[in-house]
């Protein structure tokens, strides 16, 4: 009796300590739960004020994703670098010709890309909100040029985008139009000439974002359900396309024997097919032609001037219809009768816009090339004595159509600043006309706002001393 109470007394006692040791065991792993779970919710608190620790992502579209915002660039960096209002209008629009319809614009030029607004921006704000987004121009690639023979109006130059869209842009302040020129040109200069850049494959990045398993399960569908019919008819219709493709080739090949095969230009004119043209041709091979040191349709055009439009507001100053200016063109080009007294050409300023196109689309100006530079020169002496004198003995060394086209002009227009005060055209005013479109450089390179101003300068001293320049410059 007494063994078995001690034995079971050990048991009890080993049982306790078992139960102890549990015990001890479970408490320690309950702290350590505890300690991880307070570690789990300090991982939670701000470790700077305003930044949440971002999680780590494993999977690859996320990682994707995250590359992406390292190579697009934000939309702060296409900072604004010129705005102000001046007339556009739009003339091509993906290829496709427009009717020109010139308008004010509030222009707005980045570091890629021009936006045209109906009004300000910050009115236009407003209107954004509403649905109503300004037309923007990418700049990628674009070309700018000046096109004098694209608008009867001045300063006007021409920006086209590598989508095709024309766009024209005109003021009549010479400094204004200047500065937005060497701005946009600057700007495009500054670019790449395609659009490779990662801010133009924009589009190419979406494609990128989005679920790549939802492309391939959506393709994998579309040819699962195509029948065995459908099947055929697309090997027919590649093998059909590899035909069209040789027929081109063909097509190519006989249109570049055709065209190297082709007669030249003076062959069609000794034959008569091709007759010489009034406007864009030499000033000399005008007169050869016509036997005469000055143009027929000059004549013409200043006789119809001084008949009926010397008291006219703003004559040769404000702009024609330029559809109709093309008409009177074409029928002169085209050697036909030209009665200017005739009811279509009733507006003086289209008679005024085609004696002005006539001298812009003279190969080399009324001023020869050779003789801009000595112009120039003269119109800087200080002493205005030797100033004239040096311009008149310029004028006396021009070639016989120049010169006498020259006084036949000038002549016109001093009768034009005798009536100023009816027609508010005055020396300054027919100089800053008629200045850039009878002399300018050969090889204008950056020096366009200096030569500007000069050209006003030689027409206006022309017009001020036309009696002493033109004394000896007898027909």
């Amino acid at each position: 009796m007494q063994k078995s109470t001690n034995s079971d007394t050990s048991a009890e006692t080993l049982n306790s300590t078992r139960q102890g040791t549990r015990a001890v065991q479970m408490r320690i792993k309950n702290a350590n739960s505890h300690h991880d779970r307070l570690s789990q919710s300090q991982s939670m608190i701000l470790t700077d004020i305003g930044k949440v620790t971002e999680p780590i992502s494993r999977h690859k579209r996320n990682h994707s994703q995250h590359i992406l915002k390292d190579v697009i660039p934000p939309l702060e960096q296409l900072m604004v670098e010129k705005e102000g209002y001046l007339q556009k209008a739009k003339i091509a629009d993906g290829g496709k010709k427009l009717r020109k319809n010139w308008s004010t614009s509030w222009i707005v030029l980045s570091s890629r890309k021009i936006e045209f607004y109906k009004e300000s921006k910050q009115q236009a704000l407003s209107n954004v909100k509403t649905g109503n987004k300004p037309e923007s121009v990418d700049l990628c690639g674009a070309h700018i040029e000046w096109a004098k023979e694209k608008s009867s109006r001045k300063n006007v130059f021409q920006i086209t985008t590598v989508s095709g869209n024309e766009f024209l842009l005109q003021s009549d302040i010479d400094f204004i139009i200047l500065d937005w020129f060497h701005a946009i040109k600057n700007a495009i200069d500054r670019l790449p000439k395609d659009s490779s850049s990662p801010s133009g494959n924009l589009d190419l990045f979406k494609i990128q974002r989005s679920s790549s398993t939802e492309l391939l399960s959506h393709y994998d569908s579309d040819i699962k359900e195509q029948k065995p019919e459908h099947r055929k008819s697309l090997m027919f219709r590649l093998h059909h396309s590899a035909s069209d493709t040789t027929d081109k080739n063909r097509v190519k090949s006989r249109l570049k024997k055709f065209i190297t095969r082709r007669p030249s230009l003076k062959t069609l004119q000794e034959k008569g097919l091709i007759k010489d043209q009034i406007f864009g041709s030499h000033l000399h091979t005008v007169c050869e032609r016509e036997h005469s040191t000055v143009p027929r349709f000059v004549k013409q055009c200043i006789e119809a001037v001084e008949k009926r439009g010397l008291d006219v507001d703003g004559i040769y100053r404000v702009s024609g219809n330029l559809a109709t200016i093309q008409k009177l063109r074409f029928i002169v080009n085209q050697e036909e009768k030209l009665n200017l007294d005739d009811s279509q050409w009733e507006d003086i300023h289209v008679v005024t816009g085609a004696l002005k196109m006539f001298f812009r689309e003279l190969p080399e100006p009324l001023f020869p090339y050779g003789f801009f530079e000595r112009f120039v020169e003269a119109i800087k002496e200080q002493d205005n004595t030797t100033r004239i004198e040096t311009i008149k003995s310029l004028v006396q060394k021009l070639p016989p159509p120049n010169r006498d086209t020259m006084k036949v002009l000038f002549g016109h227009l001093t009768k034009i600043v005798a009536r100023a005060s009816k027609n508010l055209m005055s020396t300054q005013s027919l100089g800053i006309v008629f200045g850039p479109t009878l002399l300018r450089a050969e090889n204008d390179t950056g020096n366009m706002a200096i030569h500007m101003v000069y050209q006003n300068q030689i027409a206006e001293l022309m017009l001020s001393e036309y009696n002493t320049i033109f004394s000896s410059a007898e027909d």
